[in-house]
């Protein structure tokens, strides 16, 4: 039977910490960091960092949804960061780590209106949510350097202060949707 995926892209904060979280999960084939949502063709890193190109940082996720559905990588991606603060996550600020959901079809917009909804209903956020949901238009691929960043560099000063403790309580948290390896 021939594998069928779908694509997901998500921004909320430091791809770094996306991308280590979400490359975990059982059904998920590829997590690729990368540059979306705003007005330049191949932004750098530095550029985006400026803020002055109006791309996020994001990560697009490759997924089996008969394993685990597009649903549940929102439910994820909404436990993982703080969809109320306005172009910052923890210790990064700036219009490049603001919180957004870049849809591939209308199904997915549905989707996350949905849960957003059903999160501000809830109260679980003290603060209105903020996320943006757009249409995915360009999805950039960032230097290599940044592919797997926290698996191959887990001792650098960021990967231990902001994205271990993170991911510490991501994996306590959904033990039973991650993968073996």
């Amino acid at each position: 039977m021939k594998e069928r995926t779908e694509t997901a892209t998500l921004a909320g904060g430091c791809f770094w910490c996306l991308e280590a979280v979400f490359e975990g999960l059982h059904g998920v084939k590829q997590v690729v960091p990368g540059y979306t949502g705003g007005q330049k063709a191949n932004p750098s890193y530095r550029e985006v960092c400026t803020g002055a190109t109006g791309h996020a940082e994001a990560i697009q996720i490759t997924f089996d949804p008969r394993v685990i559905s597009y649903r549940d990588l929102l439910e994820v991606f909404f436990s993982v960061h703080d969809p109320t603060t306005l172009n910052y996550q923890d210790a990064d600020y700036g219009t490049q780590y603001r919180s957004a959901i870049f849809y591939h079809s209308p199904q997915q917009k549905q989707e996350a209106e949905r849960i957003i909804s059903e999160l501000t209903e809830s109260g679980v956020w003290p603060r209105p949510i903020v996320t943006e949901v757009k249409p995915l238009t360009e999805f950039y691929l960032a230097e290599e350097y940044h592919h797997q960043y926290f698996r191959r560099n887990p001792d650098q000063d960021y990967c231990q202060m902001v994205i271990a403790p993170k991911l510490e309580k991501f994996r306590k948290k959904y033990a039973a949707k991650l993968s073996a390896s």
